[in-house]
């Protein structure tokens, strides 16, 4: 068992049956009554996060996860294989595990994965990512300073609202948690 507090980022902890992360945390003591921590939490399961307030003398129980970094090989219908940077060791993994970050993996890519008593419970790809534009409409000479977007496909097969600036060819940099266009890269 643990006391709250001994909350820090990134904290693993069961709570109410479910496993959640410690996302913010903040101690309060008000001029009357007891300390009290306030955090920001994030299930684990379903990503949801949510406010919640520990009294000080609060215990928890602090779960163990394991972070690696496995590189994504190839997909296989509703299934993802991945390999052990370390070991090699390949590793089927449902689709879903990824979510919308799904359709940005490409062969090769780096995935962050845990795991809880041996089993995967999440899967990412790290917060930005270099992609290749393989169809996108022609723009005009003269489009690079307006606001308007247009529809690009990327090599991965995503669509992505970019600049109308943007063409066959070039290499974009994308957010992975919300799925933008940040720039273009030049390599």
């Amino acid at each position: 068992m643990a006391s709250v507090g001994d909350f820090r980022n990134g904290m693993a902890f069961k709570h109410n049956g479910d496993i959640w992360i410690v996302n913010e945390f903040q101690h309060v003591k008000p001029g009357k009554g007891h300390a009290f921590i306030r955090t920001k939490l994030r299930q684990l399961k379903t990503g949801k996060v949510v406010e919640f307030t520990f009294r000080q003398h609060d215990n928890i129980e602090e779960v163990r996860l394991q972070n690696k970094e496995m590189q994504f090989l190839y997909a296989a219908g509703d299934e993802i294989c991945l390999m052990d940077n370390s070991t090699y060791d390949q590793l089927n993994v449902p689709k879903s595990l990824f979510g919308e970050q799904s359709k940005f993996l490409k062969e090769g890519n780096q995935v962050n994965v845990l795991f809880l008593e041996g089993t995967i419970v999440e899967a990412t790809l790290p917060m930005f990512i270099e992609l290749e534009v393989s169809e996108a409409e022609p723009g005009v000479k003269g489009d690079t300073v307006s606001n308007l977007q247009k529809s690009a496909r990327l090599e991965t097969g995503a669509d992505l609202q970019v600049p109308l600036f943007i063409k066959v060819g070039d290499v974009l940099k994308i957010d992975t948690r919300t799925g933008r266009y940040i720039e273009r890269v030049s390599r």
